[in-house]
């Protein structure tokens, strides 16, 4: 199924690909792997070429279509780039630095965290080693009609059918799909970090599930670790709901296990990693359909 509408293009803003027979209560969400950029957003970018690769989890979409195939479970990806908006703030993040006639100042409600401060709200402002992105400033018109194409139909959809998967099996997951820059290491004898699971520090996720991924990512040979320094963001907030048997949790994978030196282009690495997730989720989804930790009857 495709939905949503991306400004200027009208083309559909996410796919929703669910297999009538899954295997799991799974749903993977790619939020900022979009690629569908319209030329009027082109002409606008500052140094466009460098914003799509700060800002996307470039390509992290191909490795979920390899992990949704193999475990028949259902995807969610968004085309709309993440430069448009960020599916991962809340509507509420905007930075009114950057809309024109505001004074820096919200006209309606607002409020803005942090990261919206910083020039990372619902529609990114700048970026760090690479400055501001725009040429000129947004309306608030622009902003609504990124919000009523983009945002809100990838979120209700996500909603929609993540209480379907829930209805079926009495729980559901939501895996959340994102990539990361590589991280320093921890020490010198110690491996970089390849994956990093969040879980919102278990508010999110049940703590059992979350322990599942990391010690299967262990025994595979990779080096993942817990919630730092990512432990997710608004859609793990919005959708997670432990105690409802509906759990979000975050997989922020390091750019360098598949992507090529300049972090442009996939690597001949990616089915590799695409195989090592697809037995995590393997792992995961055995513990959700048998009701470990109680996960299932949480849901009751």
């Amino acid at each position: 199924m495709d939905g949503g509408a991306i400004p200027f293009s009208g083309g559909a803003s996410f796919s929703l690909i669910s297999p009538a027979n899954s295997t799991f209560p799974i749903l993977i969400s790619v939020p900022h792997a979009g690629r569908a950029y319209p030329e009027e957003i082109v002409a606008r970018l500052r140094q466009p070429d460098l914003a799509r690769l700060k800002l996307e989890d470039r390509f992290a979409d191909l490795i979920g279509r390899r992990i949704a195939a193999e475990t028949a479970i259902a995807i969610q990806i968004c085309h709309a780039p993440r430069a448009m908006i960020d599916l991962n703030r809340s509507v509420e993040d905007i930075d009114y630095s950057m809309v024109a006639g505001s004074g820096g100042k919200p006209p309606r409600a607002n409020g803005a965290n942090r990261r919206a401060r910083h020039g990372l709200g619902l529609v990114p402002r700048r970026v760090s080693g690479l400055g501001e992105l725009w040429r000129q400033p947004l309306t608030l018109a622009e902003i609504d009609e990124r919000i009523a194409g983009v945002y809100e139909p990838y979120h209700t959809s996500i909603g929609r059918e993540l209480e379907r998967i829930r209805e079926e099996w009495g729980v559901a997951l939501l895996l959340d799909l994102h990539s990361m820059p590589p991280l320093p290491k921890p020490g010198p004898e110690e491996r970089a970090v390849d994956f990093v699971i969040g879980d919102r520090f278990t508010r999110s996720c049940a703590s059992d599930l979350s322990a599942i991924a990391v010690d299967t990512l262990g025994r595979l040979g990779r080096r993942a670790v817990h919630n730092r320094p990512y432990s997710g963001g608004y859609i793990l907030d919005r959708f997670g709901r432990p105690a409802k048997g509906i759990h979000a949790m975050q997989v922020e994978i390091c750019r360098s296990t598949y992507l090529d030196a300049k972090f442009d282009l996939p690597s001949p690495r990616l089915p590799g990693v695409a195989r090592v997730l697809t037995a995590m989720i393997g792992e995961i989804g055995r513990a959700l359909v048998s009701g470990h930790g109680g996960l299932a009857e949480a849901a009751e």
